[in-house]
C-alpha cells in the first residue's frame, strides 16, 4: 500500500528584477542642462554575424564631453568592466562627482543596475542610474547624436574590433 508522501516540486531561482529609476524621477536640473555631471550611456554594436565587439559611449549632458570605450561584448559583465575602469580611472571620488547620473536605455546590457551603481572600491553608490522609457532615444538625446557622429566614421555593419583605439579616439 503506498502512503501519500507530499510532492517536492523543483524550485528554480531567478534573479529578480531589480528596481529601476524611471527617467520620470530624474531632477528637472537635468533636464535643463545647469550642471555638470549627468551624463547619457549607450552602446554601438559591431555587425550581427561578426565580431561581438561594442563601443559603449557616455556623452555629458551639459559639455557634450564623450567618453567611448571599447568592449569585447555586449553583455553586462562587459560594460560593468568599463565602468569600473573609468571609475579607477578617475579615482572613486571623482567619479562620484563627475558622474552625478547617467542615463540609460532599457537594453540587456544596463539592466543589473545595483552593480552600475555601486562602487567596486568602495561599496558605496558611486552614481545613479535612470532608465528611459523604452523606444524613446529622444530622451538620451546627446548620446543617440554622438553615437551618430561616430557612426560617421566607423559604419554600421563594420567590425568593430578591427578598429584601434587611436583610431576610435580620432574619430571622436
Amino acid at each position: 500500500q503506498r502512503r501519500n508522501r507530499p510532492r517536492r516540486s523543483v524550485q528554480r531561482h531567478r534573479k529578480r528584477p531589480q528596481p529601476r529609476q524611471s527617467i520620470e524621477k530624474r531632477p528637472a536640473q537635468v533636464d535643463r542642462r545647469e550642471r555638470f555631471g549627468h551624463w547619457e550611456m549607450d552602446l554601438i554594436a559591431g555587425p550581427t554575424g561578426g565580431s561581438s565587439a561594442a563601443l559603449l559611449t557616455l556623452v555629458e549632458r551639459k559639455t557634450r564631453l564623450v567618453i567611448c570605450r571599447k568592449i569585447a561584448d555586449k553583455t553586462q559583465a562587459s560594460v560593468l568592466r568599463a565602468i569600473r575602469a573609468i571609475e579607477a580611472q578617475f579615482g572613486p571620488r571623482r567619479f562620484r562627482c563627475m558622474f552625478k547620473s547617467i542615463t540609460v536605455d532599457n537594453g540587456s546590457e544596463f539592466l543589473d543596475a545595483e552593480s552600475l551603481q555601486t562602487s567596486a572600491f568602495s561599496k558605496r553608490q558611486r552614481t545613479t542610474l535612470f532608465y528611459a522609457h523604452p523606444y524613446a532615444a529622444w530622451e538620451r538625446g546627446s548620446n543617440e547624436n554622438a553615437n551618430r557622429m561616430i557612426r560617421r566614421f566607423i559604419a554600421k555593419g563594420r567590425n568593430i574590433a578591427r578598429f584601434t583605439l587611436k583610431a576610435i579616439a580620432e574619430a571622436i
